[in-house]
């Protein structure tokens, strides 16, 4: 069955060959929408198209004639749109869109009016001269710009086209950390996707306020000198980029102080968020671009011609000057944050008091007890849950009734000698693929906390996977669903529920869904998490601690969680100790 990215990925390229064929502007736009929509659909969209079509056309963006073509992806795997659209052009052509900086309107271009039919062709152009002077493309600027790209995407050839969050961030922090030791620097910032807290990132852009042109020079040579380098793509005396050995690209942008904070906002993204505030400002009679917020005097290029900017040195105060409260470069995903009065006071790091999901030597993890809690104490937290794995999970040596009996009194123990920090005796149960959980219920009751997990049968269709949460969240001893799909990032789909089904029966009964913070995981997913927070649910976000390091992958959890929008008076993990002893004895009739 398609996946809601599959028929995304055939509404865009539908729009980007309806570009290059000169087709409507009004019906580009539509497509694109289309994409974007279902790409964020909480819902399995060939669940829906084969069950209830007629919800489909209630989803935003999406009428009648979208909505049949969803149906057709769902029931045939393609769209006869899309293949009328592949045959009108030549089969090199749309490769050309992956160039970097190359859109459906310059790929029109180079084939209308230079022949140019792939990448192979381009390439062979640019190096005979033959875009010299082509309308709109053939500048030396515009030239070296399309070079550059070629060059960008054949050294690219075989390298991984995603990298996780929790692969890249780092990266690119190390890079940043290098960066700031250069005299001159004045500011450095990771921007695009990583910034906005995106699950996978292509590349990593890291933007540098330099004081003058020499400072520029000095984080180039800084750059390119880096350990682990082992391309560089691109040197100039604005950007550098560079592909390190494990594939990912870096790209180094160097851009003046005075308009950093321009520079930030554009870079950082969206795309889609970046138009809206263009258009924004062209209302107010401004112009917004890389450079700064300036008066719109019907001239491109307002930098160039020595006009002072509006804003520009920060990000808040270009906010300021449209009307707006600044956006949480999370939220920057046109979702409706260009409608905000006020932006929300998102769940922070800071926030997080206490981990409700770990696990210690006695199944898989790496700590004993002791040290699981003096990490959870070094943290700041009030309560740390252990939560070692249940018998069905054998791979993991999952827990017999016996051994977690045991168990419970060893955590017990503990907690009296460690002092200073609760320990709550707990176990990620196992939810069998029929629904019902890994131990009884007598034996639930024993336990302070449980965390009920799927583990296995993640293939199930989306009815069953629904209904298998569905069971395990009405049994009165569960408190958290843990990572409900059981997905991991760019390695398995994991089970599709309905998710606002799923996530109304959890506030109806006073269950936590989580987000798992591990960046492999981060499930839920950031638009799982928005619908469980539209449905009323509690949202806990646990680093599912299996070695110490774990407890380190919270940040990634609150990136997802706050690109749902989650609060921290959602999150249980913000509780104070009383607090989540009362939530926890809410699921027992108030018995704690």
């Amino acid at each position: 069955m398609a996946s809601n990215a599959d028929i995304a990925n055939a509404f865009e390229e539908m729009a980007a060959l309806l570009e290059i064929t000169g087709g409507s502007g009004f019906r580009v736009s539509a497509y694109r929408r289309a994409a974007r929509t279902c790409a964020e659909a909480p819902d399995d969209l060939c669940v829906i198209a084969t069950r209830v079509p007629k919800q489909l056309e209630a989803m935003e963006g999406i009428g009648a004639g979208l909505a049949s073509r969803i149906i057709e992806f769902a029931t045939t795997g393609s769209m006869a749109d899309l293949a009328e659209l592949r045959a009108a052009v030549p089969p090199g052509l749309p490769e050309l869109l992956e160039l970097q900086g190359v859109g459906p309107k310059t790929v029109r271009t180079l084939w209308t009016e230079g022949g140019i039919d792939s990448v192979a062709s381009l390439k062979s152009a640019i190096e005979s001269g033959a875009l010299e002077g082509l309308l709109r493309i053939g500048t030396p600027k515009s030239i070296a710009n399309l070079r550059e790209a070629v060059e960008h995407h054949l050294a690219a050839a075989g390298a991984p086209k995603r990298f996780r969050i929790g692969q890249a961030l780092p990266v690119g922090e190390a890079v940043a950390a290098r960066l700031r030791t250069v005299a001159g620097v004045g500011r450095v910032e990771i921007a695009g996707s990583a910034r906005r807290g995106r699950e996978t990132v292509g590349d990593l852009d890291v933007l540098v306020g330099i004081h003058d042109d020499a400072a520029g020079g000095r984080v180039s040579e800084s750059a390119v000198s880096m350990e682990g380098v082992s391309k560089v793509l691109a040197r100039g005396p604005t950007k550098v980029s560079l592909r390190l050995a494990h594939g990912l690209q870096v790209d180094v942008r160097m851009v003046p102080m005075a308009a950093f904070g321009a520079a930030l906002l554009y870079f950082t993204g969206s795309k889609e968020h970046n138009v809206q505030l263009r258009e924004r400002a062209i209302a107010r009679g401004l112009h917004l671009n890389e450079y700064g917020l300036f008066p719109d005097d019907g001239s491109p290029a307002p930098q160039e011609r020595g006009i002072a900017p509006v804003a520009a040195a920060d990000e808040a105060s270009i906010y300021a000057a449209l009307g707006m409260p600044t956006i949480p470069p999370e939220c920057r995903e046109a979702h409706g944050e260009l409608g905000w009065t006020e932006a929300p006071r998102l769940v922070e790091v800071g926030d997080i008091r206490c981990e409700l999901h770990a696990h210690t030597t006695e199944s898989d993890g790496q700590l004993p007890i002791v040290a699981l809690a003096e990490l959870a104490k070094s943290r700041g937290f009030h309560t740390i849950a252990v939560t070692d794995h249940s018998r069905a999970s054998a791979q993991a040596n999952g827990l017999s009734v016996e051994r977690l009996l045991r168990h419970i009194d060893a955590v017990r123990a503990a907690e009296a000698a460690v002092g200073g920090i609760r320990i709550l005796a707990g176990s990620e149960v196992d939810i069998l693929a029929d629904g019902h959980l890994d131990y009884d219920d007598e034996t639930l009751a024993k336990l302070d906390i449980v965390v009920a997990s799927p583990h296995t049968a993640l293939r199930q269709d989306p009815a069953t996977a629904t209904e298998r949460l569905l069971a395990a969240i009405r049994n009165p001893f569960v408190h958290i669903i843990g990572h409900p799909t059981g997905r991991i990032i760019l390695g398995r789909d994991g089970l599709s529920p309905d998710i606002r089904t799923v996530a109304a029966a959890a506030a109806e009964h006073g269950v936590a869904l989580e987000i798992n913070a591990h960046w492999m995981r981060l499930d839920l997913r950031d638009s799982h998490a928005r619908a469980a927070m539209e449905a009323g649910a509690m949202i806990a976000i646990n680093c599912d601690i299996h070695a110490a390091e774990d407890a380190d992958n919270l940040r990634y959890g609150v990136m997802t969680a706050r690109r749902a929008g989650v609060t921290a008076d959602r999150c249980v993990n913000c509780l104070d100790r009383t607090g989540l002893d009362r939530w926890l004895g809410l699921r027992r009739g108030g018995r704690h």
